[in-house]
């Protein structure tokens, strides 16, 4: 049987139920289970605001488009992030008419705050700091940097459901995080994301935003005994980018098992350490001192990359690559060769499987082709 690098687990039965929920009561879109999931994740990670969104590549468009217009940036002012991450957190900034500027990532794969200093000009506005696996990196060090120059953060939590830094979960310290709860995240639903704002004002803009700039949504029109208010105001144009009640049902029940769930992926992580201690080649992109990582990916460098894939494949094992290098694309050419230490990063990565279908005899016949692929 082939061994996938990453794969959902759903609590069916539990899920279904939560649903039908939804359906009985005739709320699928935004409604009271969009409602109780903000206020749960809001209680779990420990955060102020939290508004549930269609994915986190929404979040990440909106999270510039509020700052945007309360801070009054100008189109073609500049964004700073890195080249190493899912094309959707650049593609968000030029979404938003912003210009994204690379700069270089340390060990850990996350951004190196003597790079993002290198990089910043007269017309630097922002920081997007992308959690790589679920790793913090030189999170604290960004933090004060971007302090000390007036710049807005933006924590891209993509990976980071669950991570904690000094022992509080990520995203507290950010101008505005945007967690991902898509297919293959670690609280998996079919698709959607949270945009958590430090600001309460920024977190009302964003509602009103995500959903087409209207100043009430369907649900809050509508009174405990079902009577309707349809009148409602249009300051500005928004965007259709709210959550709905299904996938948020979903969530609510994922979230219980979110922190069972990021221990077996340590554990698991654990296990290929000790299984490739000592591996020919092998290099490991480790957790940042003091970051118990969510563990979304784990990753190592290995050389002839491409090689190493195309033997496992061979054996039925599907390995994967977070991420190619984007200046590799013709949309983010023009940068190419400004990063060197993720240009080289991107050459070797390779992200191990892992899923919680997989049991440690998978984790072992890994390991063991790995092992012998290298030589």
């Amino acid at each position: 049987m082939s061994i996938q690098v990453l794969q959902p687990r759903f609590r069916i039965e539990e899920c279904l139920e939560a649903v039908r929920e939804c359906l009985e009561a005739g709320w699928t879109g935004i409604g009271f289970k969009t409602v109780a999931f903000e206020k749960a994740w809001c209680d779990y990670a420990g955060l102020p605001q939290a508004h549930f969104l269609g994915s986190a590549t929404f979040g990440l468009h909106l999270a510039l488009e509020v700052l945007k217009r309360r801070l009054g940036w100008q189109q073609g002012d500049e964004v700073i992030g890195t080249p190493l991450t899912f094309v959707s957190s650049n593609h968000a900034v030029l979404h938003a008419g912003l210009i994204p500027v690379f700069a270089d990532v340390d060990d850990s794969l996350c951004l190196d705050p003597e790079a993002i200093e290198a990089r910043i000009g007269p017309r630097t506005r922002a920081v997007v700091f992308v959690g790589l696996g679920g790793n913090t990196g030189a999170w604290d060090q960004v933090v004060a940097l971007c302090r000390a120059r007036g710049l807005a953060l933006i924590l891209d939590a993509a990976h980071m459901a669950g991570t904690r830094l000094h022992g509080r979960h990520v995203g507290h310290d950010a101008d505005v995080a945007v967690f991902s709860f898509q297919a293959v995240k670690n609280l998996p639903t079919a698709d959607s994301g949270m945009i958590c704002f430090a600001r309460a004002a920024d977190d009302a803009h964003a509602r009103r935003l995500s959903w087409m700039g209207i100043d009430k949504d369907t649900y809050a029109r509508t009174a405990p005994d079902g009577a309707y208010r349809w009148r409602y105001e249009v300051a500005e144009a928004g965007f259709k980018y709210h959550g709905n009640s299904i996938m948020a049902a979903i969530a609510l029940v994922q979230l219980r098992y979110l922190e069972a769930d990021n221990q077996r992926r340590r554990e698991m992580a654990a296990i290929y350490r000790r299984l490739l201690d000592g591996a020919r080649g092998l290099r490991w992109i480790d957790p940042a001192p003091g970051c118990l990582s969510s563990t979304h990916l784990v990753q190592i460098r290995v050389p002839a990359r491409d090689r190493i894939l195309a033997a496992l494949a061979a054996d039925g094992i599907h390995a994967g690559v977070h991420y190619r290098d984007n200046t590799d694309y013709a949309l983010y050419a023009d940068q190419a060769g400004t990063c060197p230490r993720a240009q080289a990063a991107s050459a070797e990565l390779i992200s191990l499987p892992l899923h919680l279908g997989l049991g440690d005899d998978d984790l072992a016949r890994v390991a063991a082709r790995l092992r012998h692929h290298l030589g």
